[in-house]
């Protein structure tokens, strides 16, 4: 890790926190997922570092070491969005691959829509692309599903508040490596779906989680409660949205994201390359959500190749 060097840029009135190694004539940005931030890119960072390129990893406004949004409560997807493409300016990198992982994955390919000649090409994992408009897959699921739960007012905030911010992350790390959509019972919290002698993923040590609960203690879960949770409802006003840039999906064949509703027939049939036309799909065997910290070396492969191909 002391080859990852940390800074602050003042983006948008705010100093967001950037992860930074390597330099090169191509930049990577990776953005990071919930409940995530840029230290779960530090696998991947490091390989594309070695391999030539400069790598970047933000926390965003409100997550990790970065400012919070003046107003957490109105911040939405495309105020990310906005401080993204404000970092790149500031950093003056005129040209990035975009890496986006779980909710990262729309900032990724809403940037590519948005300000396609900044992007050379978008790879996500754990989530494709969706049309940016309220999503539709969470129909049907219970109420104790726990987007549902989260995105109530006040309601995750009296869940997490039983815990220090460590034992939150490390509940909320446990249930997303499993293969099911994360439903509680009708008397029961989402952090109580979690025994304490549950024992963390065997590739997740007691250091990473030792510097995510670190993290989070500092920023406290307000912002990330509101994006994405909160702010899916809003509407953007893209029409005929595609993105014609170099792309690739990468999905663990255990993601719980294929028990939602639609979605593995959405990939799968690639009905996704509607709107993705470049778009290469990889299957990785016994991956979780959290494939690129599970099985770092293959997803580092898949990387480099798909960055040296398009350069």
């Amino acid at each position: 890790m002391d080859q990852i060097q940390h800074k602050y840029v003042e983006v948008n009135g705010l100093k967001l926190h950037v992860a930074e190694t390597g330099t090169g004539p191509a930049a990577v940005m990776f953005l990071h997922g919930f409940p995530e931030i840029w230290y779960s890119w530090r696998h991947q960072m490091i390989a594309v570092a070695n391999a030539g390129y400069r790598a970047i990893a933000p926390d965003y406004r409100g997550y990790g070491l970065s400012d919070p949004p003046p107003e957490p409560e109105n911040t939405s997807l495309l105020d990310f969005v906005h401080d993204m493409v404000a970092l790149l300016d500031a950093l003056d990198i005129p040209k990035v691959f975009l890496v986006g992982k779980d909710f990262g994955s729309p900032i990724a390919y809403l940037i590519a829509l948005l300000y396609p000649k900044r992007i050379s090409g978008v790879v996500t994992l754990g989530v494709p692309f969706m049309p940016p408009r309220p999503p539709t897959h969470h129909k049907g699921l219970p109420e104790g599903f726990y987007i549902s739960r989260w995105k109530e007012p006040g309601r995750a905030e009296a869940d997490f508040g039983r815990f220090d911010a460590k034992t939150v992350v490390r509940n909320i790390y446990i249930l997303f490596s499993k293969s099911e959509i994360p439903i509680a019972g009708e008397n029961k919290e989402i952090m109580d779906m979690v025994e304490p002698s549950t024992p963390l993923p065997p590739w997740f040590t007691d250091e990473d989680m030792a510097t995510y609960g670190a993290l989070y203690e500092k920023s406290g879960f307000q912002t990330a409660l509101q994006v994405p949770y909160r702010s899916m409802h809003k509407h953007l006003d893209i029409p005929d949205p595609k993105v014609e840039v170099p792309a690739m999906l990468i999905m663990g064949e255990e993601d719980y994201v294929f028990k939602f509703p639609g979605i593995e027939d959405y990939i799968r049939s690639g009905e996704v390359k509607t709107y993705v036309p470049n778009l290469e799909t990889i299957y990785v065997a016994e991956g979780t959500h959290f494939v690129q910290e599970q099985f770092p070396d293959q997803v580092n492969q898949l990387l480099l190749t798909f960055v040296s191909n398009r350069n």
